[in-house]
């Protein structure tokens, strides 16, 4: 068959169904292949970027690896945030990049896209040969899924329409086993956690397989610790008692107090960063065991008494074995005196600052999380009302929640947004972003999600500025004119753009959008209009 007719089907005997991307003269034949001959789906995406992100949303919510394709040159360069988006998530990614033809010196498009893709930390296969392409392929896809990360398979040109004898290479994926720790390890953490008289169970975001989740709490129960998420792991535990729900920069008042009053902390998967660590501030003065089935990440940001390397729940279950060997009792922090705070707690009700003309960004969240069905897959974007969907938006399951926050850069959540819903389409999607990183990414791909039938809800939280830099033109009373931008009304534009959009200068305006989504036939967009003076910190 011809090169581009096996490749496909070399890619659907390696299990990919679905596919994102951008069609250029690089990669249009072999994807009308897979579509047509080998009954794949190809979803369009509006810009290259969008392509890369919604493999990764889709990988995020189905578990699944993600791929996109592009075209050589100038396509591929488009990818390059997205691709670094990737690399830092962690997220399993195949890229199929098309290559200008090696003879044809004088391309416009002529880049080294080796050099490119590199610099970005994602990994790179070449396709050598007609011949090679169906081991090339299988070994892509294997580095993907061991590497946690994006790989792109560089694909020249000029071997279309060559023929080739179909040769199906299948390298095998080893499926995740319950590695058992090191004996000696665990015995070490058994005496710091039989030590201990207020421990914590922290999670993150290695742990959110039920089969995790099961034994973290009964571990946690074993040792009476109240359970904690990082924010990658968020809502792991809602619904248990001694849920302190984010672990951090981001815990309310009886977290926060709780946290202080621990001294012991058992983390399983959560990488202990920054804002877990609250730069120290949550781990200073007290022992942390820090388990992780990468030996590397056991340490890397803060520092840790013991480590011990293993899956999860083999882990956590050999500490209760051990705990229930040595006759060692449950200490009693998770007491049912904390379990009524948490119950009874809510995060307090700060003054709305609404008006006629701009909604609280607080009141609006709220409004929002009550509005939206619970079963839900949240999205979003980067920017600084992130803080308040963090605090005060809930997900099913971690694997319902897509963070864009790995790179810092705004405009990356549309695009996760389309794949994430098809990486799981029971449930809708909830994307939540502002008014600039709407109209740097969001804007091209809401009329992809308009194509494809995503069931969708674009919320819009608008300062009419560039936040970040506002604040700090504010802090040193400067004029933060250069901030502020003219945008349009984003409803009438999502309208344009096919969906349904609803602009909301106050509350009622607010309540009459929610209302009138939850009857949705197609994307619906809120513009949440927001006074850029009068975002304050969660709590402030």
């Amino acid at each position: 068959m011809l090169f581009h007719e096996a490749a496909a089907r070399a890619l659907s005997d390696q299990g990919i169904d679905t596919v994102f991307g951008v069609l250029g003269d690089g990669n249009m034949f072999l994807i009308d292949s897979f579509q047509r001959a080998a009954g794949g789906k190809f979803y369009s995406m509006g810009h290259e970027s969008g392509g890369v992100l919604a493999a990764n949303g889709y990988a995020r919510t189905s578990g699944r690896l993600g791929v996109a394709t592009v075209t050589h040159g100038p396509a591929l360069t488009n990818t390059v945030t997205a691709l670094v988006e990737s690399v830092k998530d962690h997220t399993p990614l195949l890229l199929v990049a098309g290559d200008t033809a090696v003879a044809d010196r004088d391309n416009l498009q002529n880049i080294s896209q080796r050099e490119i893709v590199t610099s970005t930390g994602a990994g790179f296969e070449q396709v050598r040969s007609p011949e090679s392409v169906f081991r090339d392929i299988a070994v892509a896809i294997r580095r993907a899924h061991l590497e946690r990360r994006p790989v792109v398979l560089n694909v020249p040109v000029e071997f279309g329409w060559r023929e080739v004898d179909y040769a199906p290479v299948h390298l095998g994926q080893l499926a995740p086993q319950a590695i058992r720790p090191d004996p000696a390890a665990v015995e070490e953490a058994v005496g710091v956690i039989a030590a201990a008289n207020r421990p914590i169970v922290l999670a993150g975001q290695g742990t959110t397989t039920p089969e995790a989740k099961a034994a973290l709490v009964r571990l946690g129960s074993r040792i009476g610790a109240p359970l904690a998420t990082s924010l990658r792991g968020r809502d792991l535990f809602r619904g248990e008692p001694a849920d302190l729900g984010i672990f951090g920069d981001l815990s309310h008042e009886v977290a926060l107090e709780t946290i202080a009053a621990a001294d012991t902390i058992v983390a399983f998967g959560a990488s202990l960063n920054r804002w877990t660590a609250a730069e120290g501030a949550t781990l200073n003065g007290k022992r942390v065991v820090h388990v992780d089935i990468d030996r590397t990440a056991i340490g890397q940001f803060s520092g840790v008494d013991v480590g011990v390397v293993g899956e999860v729940a083999a882990v956590a279950d050999a500490f209760v074995e051990m705990l229930d060997e040595a006759e060692v009792k449950p200490t009693g922090f998770a007491s049912p005196a904390l379990a009524d705070r948490l119950a009874s707690w809510d995060r307090r009700q700060e003054e709305d600052l609404s008006t006629a003309e701009t909604v609280d960004i607080r009141t609006a969240v709220r409004r929002v999380e009550a509005a939206f069905p619970a079963d839900r897959t949240l999205v979003h974007d980067v920017g600084r009302f992130m803080l308040h969907t963090f605090a005060l938006m809930h997900v099913p399951t971690p694997r319902a929640f897509v963070s864009t926050t790995n790179f810092g850069a705004i405009g990356l959540g549309m695009g996760n947004a389309v794949g994430a819903y098809f990486g799981a389409p029971e449930r809708p999607v909830l994307l939540v972003t502002g008014d600039g990183g709407f109209m740097l990414g969001g804007l091209t791909e809401f009329n992809s999600a308009v194509r494809h039938g995503v069931d969708l809800v674009v919320v819009v939280l608008n300062d009419g500025a560039y936040g970040a830099e506002h604040v700090h033109f504010r802090r040193r009373n400067m004029d933060p004119a250069l901030s502020t931008m003219a945008w349009p009304d984003f409803g009438p534009v999502a309208t344009a753009l096919g969906g349904r959009g609803f602009t909301a200068h106050n509350l009622a305006e607010l309540d009459e959008a929610l209302t009138a989504s939850q009857q949705r036939d197609r994307p619906v967009l809120i513009d949440v209009k927001i006074d850029p003076d009068r975002v304050p910190m969660p709590g402030r």
